[in-house]
């Protein structure tokens, strides 16, 4: 059972819940970033990293000054363009505070990116606190997005298509999965969606293979980890997928 905040629960919380938080460079946005983890997530991916973050309980609680008040405090580590992510879990359930606390760091002068999966309607809210939008794109076919997700993806690409319009700085991520989206049928059915929406020469697009990070945290947590081989992709694929969407026009990036 996908656990799906309401839309009149959207923003009901004072407070902003982070699982985890530190630094990394240019993974999570350019440069060195200040990454906050927010809890809660709308999907149910079998292979998610962070199986912590999944549920709206947990986590550690802080205010939006707090939170503004230590990116300020780091703000001498942002280098090479870095500033600070929000990502998750989804951030978009915590989407009220979430507003508020980017509108707070862009009024900073602090570089601002939101990872996310796209699901909320809600998410152009966002576009005018951030400067650089990362967006998961899991599948281009609704049903099989919904049947491993929990959920469809339609809400998804409008948003990428409504960034795309608004000229919203722009990253799509494909989580790259064997068995699922991987084949180069995929990738051709991929560069298709990218070039309906106007993706080539506005946004840029980068494939992540998938790993194993996760595995351990399903055992602590005492859930089942589903995840098997057939689920990594070669080297060589990943090349070729980058090679088919690049022939259509798209920038192709690894960071």
């Amino acid at each position: 059972m996908v656990y799906c905040l309401k839309k009149e629960e959207w923003g009901a919380r004072e407070l902003i819940r982070v699982f985890q938080k530190g630094f990394n460079y240019s993974q999570d946005g350019p440069g060195n970033r200040l990454v906050w983890h927010l809890q809660g997530c709308n999907l149910r991916c079998p292979w998610c990293s962070n199986p912590e973050g999944l549920e709206l309980s947990g986590g550690r609680e802080y205010t939006v000054e707090e939170l503004a008040a230590e990116a300020r405090d780091s703000s001498l580590m942002f280098f090479d363009g870095g500033g600070v992510t929000l990502t998750g879990g989804e951030v978009t359930l915590q989407l009220s505070r979430v507003k508020e606390l980017l509108t707070r760091l862009h009024e900073d002068g602090i570089n601002t990116c939101v990872e996310t999966n796209g699901i909320s309607p809600a998410l152009p809210e966002l576009f005018p606190a951030l400067d650089l939008l990362i967006m998961d794109v899991k599948h281009y076919d609704r049903e099989k997005h919904r049947a491993v997700t929990g959920s469809g993806n339609e809400a998804t690409w409008k948003n990428a298509s409504a960034a795309l319009e608004a000229g919203q700085p722009l990253l799509l991520r494909i989580p790259l999965i064997g068995g699922f989206n991987a084949s180069l049928e995929d990738a051709a059915r991929f560069a298709d969606l990218f070039r309906q929406i106007g993706v080539p020469g506005r946004a840029r697009v980068e494939l992540l293979r998938y790993h194993e990070y996760g595995r351990d945290k399903y055992k602590k947590l005492g859930l089942a980890y589903t995840m098997d081989e057939t689920a990594k992709v070669p080297l060589s694929v990943l090349e070729r997928y980058e090679e088919i969407l690049r022939a259509s026009g798209i920038e192709v990036v690894r960071t």
